[in-house]
């Protein structure tokens, strides 16, 4: 992390010997005004000395002033990589990592853990330069003025060490838990104080178990907290006890001159001097030592998302592919995927072909693999077996910039930021003109809702766009796709979230947003998918029928069934038509005797010998059926 600074970091380091030894003139300038300038009365030394030791001051402030400012500047240009790097690698994850991880974990590793380590990322190369210069240049200046005294205070030091890592240690435990505790605390957040989170609190009357859950999280958080600052705190006490002690045993010692030699009164005054200059930077060595032991929990947190392994990767030789130069051939070949975690495959050698322009409905029941289908083709994942194409080209070798601008994806789930309409839409296509916006809201139908607001496109659209009704939020999204102009279209259950009649009203938006385009429908409701060129029939992941909706209506299988049993009224029209066909083809056959066979301007019918063979329907509608 450090080694794209290296040049600023050997700047600092060189700052730091610099001052460190300019200051270490101050104990012996301080010994000759002591033991020569004063016992003698020599002014002219007394002068020379004290202007030195002035000199000294302004240098080693000057140079602590610039050391801290490039340092820092080098700190904090490192902390933004870190976020930076940390940002984008989440970004590229699968669509699977974000089911499975809790939104405020990723938050409070994001924030937290990374504001957790910026007092140790934006010192330690100081810290480590400053301390160890100060130390060795101040064990050397205690040695050439007393080797035997140096002996009393080399004697603490590996104590100092054995303490200071015991302690590392034990914090390093509770700081792990307390990030853990805080991400818990973030999620609870995240969960009940965002839009959907307070509606769903309110309605299920859950706010007083919320607050409790939280002051428990809070108190625990607390707790740990204590813990983290208190761990080790005695042995700390005892060491520092011990250090202020040695300048006392020092004297002591001075008092023997048969062991240390003759010392005076300014050498005494000047080596006690350093040895409460090395004591402060010997302890601030070891703990930066000890920040990084304990530093470490935040870095496994951190680097666990660094190390995820990206599965959407870019494509190593990427094919250029323009927007503008793309036809929009669309071919799904024997494509089969299956959960990282899963046991067996969620949509198994699903085979289909969308020609440029064309149009396709996917359509099963629930849990059958629909969706799965529309986020391939987006590549919101990859395929574990098979391939998607456009124009021939494999999707996984085109630039993820080139494949979102081809594709476009309108799902049930409208997601708007918290920012203005305008922000919303131009996320789409930033160049976009005042002109481009207008006609895409009047093509998504919703220009005269927009207009009608009193600040118009500047109107803040509020948490998720929950400012507006779903049917307004789907045409704003509608308009925001119609901008952003893709070659490919994927409508992902886009209006299985409104009521039969906004749905209506939105079916002109979508055709417009079709229009032209290669269209994938993937649909709950079947009404949607009436004009589409081919449908395609899942179950249990496999495409299990295909054809269009006549057709597939007549042949009495999985999709005739799903038509038979919807129970919402807006697909009466759906049914209507479908009991009236097969019960002509069961008329003719009672009539004829010959079986069922092709009536005029129908496909060919499937074996049905009487309407008692249609799939049950509900009570309500077998009135409908006789």
């Amino acid at each position: 992390m450090f080694r794209p600074f290296a040049w600023e970091l050997a700047g600092v380091a060189l700052i730091i010997v610099v001052a460190t030894t300019i200051s270490l003139a101050q104990p012996f300038l301080l010994k000759l005004i002591i033991d020569d300038a004063l016992p003698q009365g020599d002014t002219r030394l007394l002068v020379l000395s004290v202007a030195g030791m002035a000199i000294v001051a302004a240098a080693t402030g000057f140079f602590g002033v610039w050391q801290t400012w490039l340092a820092t500047k080098v700190g904090q240009r490192l902390m933004h990589t870190l976020r930076t790097q940390v940002f984008d690698h989440v970004q590229k994850q699968s669509m699977n990592f974000f089911k499975r991880t809790r939104g405020g974990e990723i938050q409070s590793r994001m924030t937290n853990d990374i504001a957790g380590l910026q007092a140790v990322v934006t010192s330690t190369a100081t810290d480590i330069a400053s301390n160890a210069t100060a130390v060795i240049g101040t064990l050397i200046a205690i040695v050439i003025l007393n080797p035997y005294l140096a002996l009393i205070t080399l004697v603490t030091l590996p104590p100092a060490m054995v303490v200071t890592r015991q302690v590392a240690l034990k914090k390093r435990g509770f700081v792990s838990q307390r990030q853990k505790t805080m991400a818990d605390l973030q999620s609870l957040v995240d969960e009940s104080l965002t839009v959907s989170g307070a509606q769903l609190v309110r309605t299920l009357g859950i706010a007083p178990a919320r607050s409790a859950d939280f002051k428990e999280r809070s108190l625990a958080l607390s707790n740990l907290e204590v813990q983290a600052r208190m761990a080790g705190r005695w042995r700390t006490a005892m060491m520092n006890l011990a250090f202020a002690l040695v300048p006392a045993c020092i004297y002591l010692a001075a008092g023997f001159p048969q062991f240390v030699g003759q010392v005076s009164i300014g050498t005494l005054v000047a080596f006690t001097s350093l040895q409460v200059a090395v004591f402060k930077p010997m302890m601030g060595l070891l703990n930066v030592g000890a920040d990084w032991i304990t530093s470490s929990a935040l870095l496994s947190r951190i680097f666990g998302y660094l190390d995820l392994t990206i599965e959407v990767p870019e494509p190593t030789n990427p094919v250029d592919m323009p927007r503008e130069t793309v036809r929009g051939d669309l071919v799904l070949n024997d494509v089969s995927y299956r959960y990282p975690d899963g046991d067996g495959d969620v949509i198994s050698h699903v085979t289909l072909v969308v020609p440029a322009g064309g149009s396709a409905a996917i359509v099963g029941e629930t849990g059958s693999g629909k969706s799965t289908v529309g986020s391939l083709i987006a590549r919101l994942s990859d395929p574990t077996s098979g391939a998607i194409s456009i124009d021939g080209v494999d999707v996984r070798d085109i630039r993820v910039e080139q494949l979102t601008a081809i594709i476009g994806v309108v799902s049930q789930e409208t997601y708007m930021l918290h920012r203005t309409i305008r922000e919303n839409l131009l996320i789409a296509r930033p160049e976009a003109t005042e002109e481009d916006i207008w006609k895409a809201l009047a093509a998504a139908q919703v220009d005269s809702v927009i207009a009608a607001l009193p600040e118009g496109l500047e109107t803040v659209v509020g948490a998720r766009g929950h400012r507006f009704s779903g049917g307004e939020r789907q045409r704003l999204a509608i308009a925001r796709t119609i901008i952003a102009d893709p070659k490919i279209l994927i409508l992902d259950e886009a209006t299985s979230a409104l009521d039969p009649s906004t749905e209506r009203e939105l079916k002109s938006a979508l055709d417009a947003l079709s229009r032209g385009r290669t269209t994938v429908t993937i649909a709950h409701r079947l009404s949607t998918v009436r004009d589409v060129d081919q449908i395609h029939v899942l179950g249990m992941g496999e495409i299990v029928e295909r054809g269009t909706y006549d057709e597939l209506l007549l042949e009495g299988g999985l999709f005739a069934a799903m038509a038979a049993s919807t129970e919402s009224d807006d697909l009466a029209p759906v049914e209507d038509d479908y009991l009236r066909r097969v019960a002509a083809v069961a008329l003719e056959t009672s009539a004829t005797g010959s079986g069922p066979r092709r009536l005029a301007g129908l496909p060919e019918p499937a074996t049905l010998a009487t309407v008692s063979d249609l799939p049950a329907l509900s009570p309500a509608r077998e009135r409908r059926r006789a």
